[in-house]
């Protein structure tokens, strides 16, 4: 059977999520995020490099998240420069000019006035980003920069066109101290505002409701791309302006790899289907997975891993609240995740170990589950949070828990061949023929206010809940 996604396309507008859509950040917020960042750093000259303008104009933009989030410019080839002396500052925005011609082809710039009047700051044209730096390096203050980096050094190959640009700068100016910022600001960003945990919260919502229809529409004859098409759709129907990263819809064995995102196979009668997805909204992330059965009912297999997971969800959920140590909930989860797969034979016993190539161990839980729990949410899908540097949940984290476990084919073919290895697959091996080619993986998204805790992504995840959306006749 085909997927009727044509005929579902006009159900799903009595299903738009009621939402007014709020101003975006005021100039004000977007002052106290540079005063934020500046209060954490020595008197110095910041330098904040935007996005490049794409190498074609029909291609899509996208800007840098240090760029956006102290300045909510939206243009290509834009800079911030930010001097700190003595306690004071300045910020100076230097943007692309007006050029009838090219609006022609790209749509209306901001240009230096408007660039001003919607960030509340002074601007100039980007042509006099480079002397304006070459004359601060007189001040002799240090220069920090927030820009893409690369990690690369050495003679320039490989580097980022901003370390490109900087490195020139250097080189004209050899006494020139220069570092970057961008773990700094990644702080500042960790903590999120009343109106981000907004944005994060709709965008969650926009995910939960995708996940909603997808589960609704997956069967066996189905290709995977028809799913992502059916979840993308929701999302630009709810006001989101893409996928927050590359949706993932993988069925079968690509469920058991974390990342598949090729998304062209034919879903199969007893398949799983793994569906890892995110909405942008106002550019900020969404993120949320669900794995449901192609023939919508759980196998006694499928069954048994999923509900492992989904009590290591559930068990680090009660570990999630604020001024809380984020580690009890990895902690919480990997308890759950071994134990259960200790009874189904898949691991020798919860605190079992396996060498490694390198000739150290590792847990043998690791070999069904190699990803951290979650990760921060916010204008990236893996964002900083606040507990990456304090280690505590606070007021202001949005963040993601999803534990997962992947039952790969070739898993006993990749395992070091030592001695010790061999007695482990030699006991594990009939319970990984029997579950072979299940993943399951279960992600939420969750906001903490000073009320506590929110799960903000309610997409049915229990299942009996799965089991009851997917036996709803397809319209």
């Amino acid at each position: 059977m085909r997927i009727h996604v044509v005929r579902r396309l006009s159900l799903i507008v009595a299903l738009l999520l009621p939402f007014k859509v709020q101003a975006q950040f005021t100039p004000r917020e977007y002052a106290d995020r540079r005063e934020s960042l500046l209060s954490r750093m020595p008197d110095a000259v910041v330098v904040v490099l935007g996005a490049r303008e794409p190498a074609q104009d029909y291609l899509e933009f996208f800007q840098n998240p240090g760029m956006q989030y102290l300045t909510g410019i939206n243009e290509p080839d834009a800079a911030l420069v930010m001097v700190k002396t003595a306690g004071k500052s300045t910020s100076t925005l230097f943007v692309l000019a007006r050029d009838p011609a090219a609006e022609t082809w790209t749509g209306k710039r901001l240009g230096r006035e408007g660039a001003s009047q919607q960030a509340g700051l002074p601007a100039r044209v980007h042509g006099q980003l480079t002397p304006v730096l070459d004359s601060l390096t007189r001040s002799q203050l240090p220069f920090f920069v927030i820009g893409e980096t690369s990690g690369a050094s050495g003679d320039g190959t490989g580097l980022t066109p901003d370390e490109q640009y900087i490195a020139a700068l250097k080189q004209r100016h050899p006494q020139l101290r220069v570092a970057s910022a961008n773990e700094l600001l990644e702080q500042v960003r960790g903590r999120k505002s009343s109106a981000e945990l907004a944005l994060i919260k709709r965008a969650a919502e926009i995910s939960a409701a995708a996940e909603k229809e997808a589960i609704a529409a997956v069967r066996p004859d189905v290709n995977e791309y028809e799913i992502e098409a059916l979840i993308e759709y929701v999302f630009r129907r709810n006001g989101a302006e893409r996928p927050s990263f590359s949706s993932i819809v993988g069925s079968g064995p690509n469920s058991t790899t974390l990342h598949y995102n090729v998304n062209d196979r034919l879903i199969q009668r007893g398949d799983v289907v793994v569906m890892d997805i995110g909405a942008s909204f106002h550019g900020y992330a969404g993120d949320v997975t669900r794995t449901v059965p192609a023939n919508g009912t759980f196998s006694p297999e499928q069954r048994q891993i999923y509900q492992i997971v989904r009590d290591a969800q559930a068990s680090a959920e009660r570990q999630a609240k604020v001024g809380v140590s984020a580690q009890l909930m990895t902690d919480s989860a990997n308890a759950v995740l071994a134990a259960g797969l200790a009874r189904l034979g898949l691991i020798e016993s919860p605190d079992a170990t396996y060498e490694t190539s390198r000739g150290g161990k590792a847990s043998q839980l690791q070999l069904y589950y190699m990803h951290g729990l979650g990760h921060g949410i916010g204008l990236e899908v893996h964002d900083p949070d606040q507990f990456y540097f304090t280690g505590t949940i606070g007021e202001g984290s949005a963040f993601t828990i999803e534990p997962g476990i992947y039952v790969r084919d070739n898993l006993l073919d990749i395992i070091p061949d030592t001695p010790k290895n061999r007695v482990m697959i030699a006991k594990i091996r009939p319970a990984v023929e029997r579950f072979k080619n299940i993943g399951i993986r279960i992600e939420d998204d969750y906001i903490a206010t000073e009320e506590g805790v929110e799960w903000i992504s309610r997409a049915p995840r229990e299942i009996g809940e799965i089991e009851a959306l997917m036996r709803r006749p397809t319209p």
